[in-house]
């Protein structure tokens, strides 16, 4: 659910960064409702931090009314304004905003966040700005949507028995595991990464080390993607050198990788730090 969570916040930080580059907002900012209220989690061009930890719940604010009816709302003079409520004049003020737009991502028929794009002077806002935003709403809609549809179809699937792999096979599959990963490190799209991600969970689970009889507690140990990059293919028998020019890293930033996975995994040597990475299940 956590991962979910995070991969949706990578795309409204996405859909930000687009809303400020296509319109002529200089302050750009957005979030999806969790638990009843739309968290901002996603915030460019911002002079000050009065922005952070704005919470939007539905009908409250302009961007509560945005998602209410389901379509832009957008204001001149904020502070004057006398269509919507003032719950967050702390927030808004705050940051000295004084235009203010509000276009509702909807998913499914259903306001699923708001995407925010704001000045600090006061002006009109016509179509030439709005049509750009309610793009770019949309094209996040459809990805939260398509993301959506992914993951309905991954809980559904059945469970792949166990697989009773050879030594030759195994290894061939910790090879294109690696590889995997190599490819995903070096693609920019964050939906085609999210896609490759779900395929190595898969290759994961197909070495069969979820199937084995557990003795012990598992730590939660938590690796970054790069530090399971290096030690995957530390996992082959490859020096750092070889690991940097596979995954375009200096040597020494290799070693420092593969340092900090070996003390989340409390191994003194690289080899005893893939075996337990096998061992805990972050390996195949």
């Amino acid at each position: 659910m956590q991962q979910e969570l995070s991969e949706d916040r990578r795309l409204v930080n996405d859909a930000v960064r687009e809303l400020a580059r296509r319109t002529r907002f200089p302050v750009a900012f957005g979030g999806l409702i969790e638990n009843g209220v739309a968290q901002m989690t996603a915030f460019v061009g911002n002079h000050t931090d009065a922005l952070q930890g704005l919470s939007v719940r539905p009908e409250r604010g302009l961007g509560g009314r945005a998602m209410v009816e389901l379509r832009p709302r957008m204001t001149g003079d904020y502070r004057t304004a006398r269509q919507i409520t003032h719950d967050y004049d702390l927030y808004i003020l705050g940051e000295g905003i004084g235009t203010l737009m509000a276009t509702p991502v909807i998913v499914a028929g259903k306001a699923r966040g708001v995407l925010y794009g704001g000045a600090w002077s006061r002006s009109s806002v016509g179509g030439v700005v709005a049509a750009p935003a309610v793009s770019v709403a949309e094209e996040l809609s459809r990805e939260l949507a398509r993301r959506d549809e992914d993951r309905r179809r991954a809980s559904e699937a059945p469970v792949p028995l166990p697989v009773d792999l050879s030594a030759s096979h195994r290894e061939e599959l910790r090879e294109s595991y690696a590889e995997l990963r190599a490819i995903a490190a070096s693609i920019d799209d964050s939906s085609i990464r999210a896609r490759l991600a779900d395929v190595e969970r898969r290759l994961a689970a197909l070495s069969g080390f979820a199937d084995a009889p557990r003795t012990e507690a598992i730590p939660d140990v938590r690796l970054s993607p790069r530090e399971v990059d290096v030690l995957a293919r530390a996992a082959l028998g490859e020096t750092n050198a070889q690991i940097g020019a596979l995954l375009g890293l200096r040597e020494g930033t290799v070693k420092a990788y593969l340092s900090a996975a070996m003390a989340k995994l409390d191994a003194s040597t690289r080899h005893a730090a893939v075996a337990r990475a096998r061992k805990w299940g972050l390996l195949p």
